[in-house]
């Protein structure tokens, strides 16, 4: 236990009370008590003063009244006290517990000696009330702490989850399922409407320059799939050159194609049959 106690056992500084700016330090080692003190004053004369300081076993601290009286004044009754059991070798190991330590010891006391550990100093306090205390008191409660119970601590914490009887507990897990149901609903609908008011959402698209326009003929009923669709519409696919020998078919579908045709050209070509072949092979 000896290796618990640190050097200085105690120590505080800070002004006087109203009236009194001077400042003060106040320490307690294992062997000593250190007064010190500086003055703090407009007057030119103080100004280049050392600061006073005093140094005393603890026997000789419990026997100097004046001592004392003045470190009562300057932070308080309590103060004194505390370092005097320091000095009769009063030590108060529980307070020098790493905070690891006292959660072990505090999570096996009852709830009402809990309160009033928390009462006895801020360190207490602090520790009696952290969340790591109420959510190892849970786990020891309930032995095992769903997923759903944990995401409901981090909205109104362990504390209120101890003591929180099952019924309301099953409660307030519904409530936050069906909120967060809602949420994810709306988070689903906003992203459908905002697919179908986005232009990119729609199937039909404007053709870009230089892309690719030609139509998927595999898919239409009334063209002959065994037509290669990548062949020049102007050239006829089922065109006989045998029944025409005088023509030049690449001119003649040219000719047919363009507006200007003159039919008259061409006396002997049966127009219409022609046409048919071309578009029926």
């Amino acid at each position: 236990m000896a290796s618990l106690l640190t050097d200085p056992l105690f120590e505080t500084s800070g002004r006087g009370p109203p009236s009194d700016i001077n400042f003060y330090y106040f320490a307690v080692t294992k062997s000593e008590v250190i007064w010190r003190w500086w003055k703090i004053t407009p007057r030119k004369q103080y100004w280049g003063c050392m600061p006073g300081e005093q140094k005393k076993p603890h026997q000789d601290f419990l026997d100097d009244r004046m001592l004392q009286r003045e470190i009562s004044m300057v932070f308080g009754e309590r103060i004194l006290e505390y370092t005097k059991s320091l000095c009769q070798g009063h030590y108060d190991y529980l307070e020098r517990l790493s905070d690891t330590l006292l959660l072990r010891i505090v999570k096996n006391l009852e709830i009402e000696d809990i309160g009033q550990l928390g009462r006895t100093s801020h360190r207490f306090q602090k520790l009696c009330g952290s969340e790591k205390l109420w959510e190892q008191a849970v786990q020891q409660r309930f032995n095992t702490v769903s997923a759903e119970v944990a995401s409901l601590a981090l909205d109104v914490g362990w504390r209120s989850i101890f003591f929180t009887n099952k019924l309301q507990l099953q409660k307030l897990i519904s409530r936050k399922r069906l909120k967060t149901e809602k949420r994810q609903g709306g988070q689903v609908s906003d992203t459908h409407t905002k697919a179908e008011e986005s232009p990119e959402g729609t199937s039909e698209t404007e053709p870009t320059p230089g892309s690719d326009t030609r139509i998927d003929t595999s898919s239409c009923s009334d063209i002959d799939p065994n037509i290669d669709p990548h062949i020049d519409p102007h050239i006829d696919p089922a065109f006989d050159p045998g029944l025409y020998p005088d023509i030049d078919p690449e001119v003649l579908n040219d000719a047919l194609f363009a507006p200007d045709f003159d039919s008259g050209l061409y006396p002997d070509l049966d127009i219409d049959s022609h046409m048919w072949r071309l578009f029926n092979g």
